[in-house]
């Protein structure tokens, strides 16, 4: 197998969009195909390797920058990589691009209205964040920058999320024929 066969998919979007449900029932799906998958998950590295960081743009570049590396080293290990990080700025992501491989990356928006990821916070996030009580909170006191050219753009406001899954796994065989 190719390095390009062991791809690092990068969902970006907001806080309750659907990355974290998207990655692990799309590696539910890889793996039955036999693929060898691991996801890595914002909330999850921010309680482990990242737990030293914050939120600020400073912070959040090293949470890329780092998670980033990880998906390198475990591409290279012959792992496909799922991704699911809010990673709000296109700089970051571009840079995270460059650390995997431009022939590794492959960006896909999980494209949701604020309005739909606050209606389902069941943590209740956007209405501390619109309290005041969480500052730098991405879509409410800090800003999220939408990709300009991702692979792939998912509305889980109106795909289900199985359809989101056949989505990118349409998307990885075409790619595959390539």
């Amino acid at each position: 197998m190719t390095a390009a066969q062991h791809p690092t998919l990068w969902l970006t979007g907001l806080s309750g969009a659907g990355k974290t449900s998207i990655a692990l029932a799309l590696a539910q799906t890889l793996k039955a195909q036999g693929r060898a998958v691991t996801v890595l998950d914002g909330d999850q590295l921010r309680h482990g390797l990242n737990r030293d960081l914050g939120f600020t743009p400073q912070d959040r570049h090293e949470n890329i920058r780092r998670t980033a590396e990880v998906a390198r080293l475990m591409n290279d290990a012959g792992l496909t990589v799922i991704a699911a990080f809010i990673s709000p700025y296109r700089a970051d992501r571009a840079m995270a691009a460059q650390v995997i491989g431009a022939g590794q990356f492959i960006e896909i928006h999980v494209s949701t209205p604020v309005a739909v990821c606050e209606a389902r916070d069941v943590k209740g996030l956007y209405a501390k964040a619109r309290a005041g009580q969480i500052a730098q909170f991405t879509g409410v006191s800090a800003p999220y920058e939408a990709p300009l050219d991702a692979a792939l753009t998912l509305d889980t406001q109106a795909l289900a999320l199985e359809e989101s899954v056949e989505r990118i796994c349409q998307y990885l065989w075409q790619r595959q024929q390539q």
